[in-house]
């Protein structure tokens, strides 16, 4: 059976939400779960929710890592051989071998900082990426990187592009993953210093390399994975999740204030929008993994609730069961023997 941490301590509204739904889990996917975190906190809301024998069982870590955690002092709590806070005894758990994969919607900086110390990268990736799932015109894209490195060179984006191009082909069952590196042009020669230096790489690689692509092409669908650094990635992200909020509050206030008549087209849309509400929600997705450390990890938004944790886990478990990150160490293991070659 596929076993799952959970860090009860991670959304903004812990443990209930991260317990119902990683209980919700257990019931409607078969896998185990390990929650991980104050067990005094945790055992209230369990004995409030029906158990029913499923495999669901606590692992007591009295303490927890804060967005007040930042810099050396979290360095320190990350690193040290016996920390308590929830995310570096879940991370253990995986690091043992006692877990298949760790899940959180805590601190992302405290998350990333945590899995680097505790579990590392895989050979031969220098730099791991948080990799969420966007959704376009034509089905969903996994865009990489969009927060974790500021700063990359364009050796990292290749490998950005293997590991996403990997989690595209193994977890969400695209044949041929489509690869994009997002520039402020298409056409090649377009973009910093980076992207031109990138391009070639891309190009060897073996990938279905695309080109260059602009925002509009990544949510035209027009790739399947598009390969940026996590400044970009992170500006595009917080961008788009804004003009989404955006767009829905004004369709509400223009229903709202049109009279009747508009009232009535509001009622007669309603389940239209919903099914577009659905499609833009991140709670669907649940977690991103973040790709290139040598464990499975999935770091979803603070405010998380039951429904999104469900779906982390449930994602958690797909890529379990791809075995994506054997895939992806094989993967990286062969492009640097191609270098070594070349």
């Amino acid at each position: 059976m596929i076993r799952i941490v959970v860090d009860a301590m991670g959304s903004d509204n812990y443990p209930v939400p991260d317990v119902i739904g990683a209980v919700d889990a257990a019931r409607l996917y078969g896998v185990e779960i390990i929650l991980v975190g104050d067990e005094s906190k945790i055992k209230p809301v369990l004995d409030s929710v029906k158990v029913d024998g499923l495999p669901v069982r606590v692992v007591h870590a009295p303490e927890m890592l804060t967005m007040e955690d930042k810099g050396m002092a979290l360095a320190l709590k990350a690193r040290r051989p016996n920390a308590k806070n929830s995310m570096a005894v879940g991370m253990d758990l995986v690091k043992n071998g006692e877990a298949d994969a760790f899940v959180t919607a805590g601190n992302t900086g405290a998350a990333m900082v945590t899995a680097y110390f505790r579990l590392g990268t895989l050979p031969g990736v220098d730099l791991p990426a948080l990799a969420p799932i966007f959704p376009t015109a034509t089905g969903s894209c996994v865009v990489l990187d969009i927060g974790a490195n500021p700063e990359v060179r364009p050796e990292n984006l290749l490998q950005f592009a293997i590991m996403g191009s990997l989690y595209a082909e193994k977890v969400r069952g695209v044949k041929n993953p489509k690869v994009g590196l997002v520039s402020n042009g298409e056409e090649e020669g377009k973009g910093n210093h980076l992207v031109k230096e990138a391009t070639p790489l891309l190009k060897a690689s073996g990938l279905n390399f695309y080109g260059n692509v602009e925002g509009k092409e990544v949510i035209g669908g027009v790739v399947d994975v598009a390969v940026t650094d996590g400044f970009t990635g992170n500006v595009m992200l917080k961008t788009a999740e804004a003009v989404a909020k955006l767009l829905t509050d004004k369709i509400k206030e223009a229903i709202k204030s049109g009279g009747p008549l508009a009232m009535l087209g509001g009622l007669l849309i309603k389940p239209a929008m919903g099914r577009v509400k659905k499609l833009m929600d991140p709670a669907e997705e649940g977690a991103a993994p973040l790709l290139g450390i040598n464990g499975l990890v999935f770091i979803g938004h603070g405010r998380s609730d039951a429904y999104a944790i469900q779906n982390a886990v449930r994602v958690a478990a797909e890529a379990v069961r791809s075995n994506v990150l054997q895939a992806i160490s094989t993967a990286i293991q062969e492009n640097l023997a191609h270098k070594e070659q070349a």
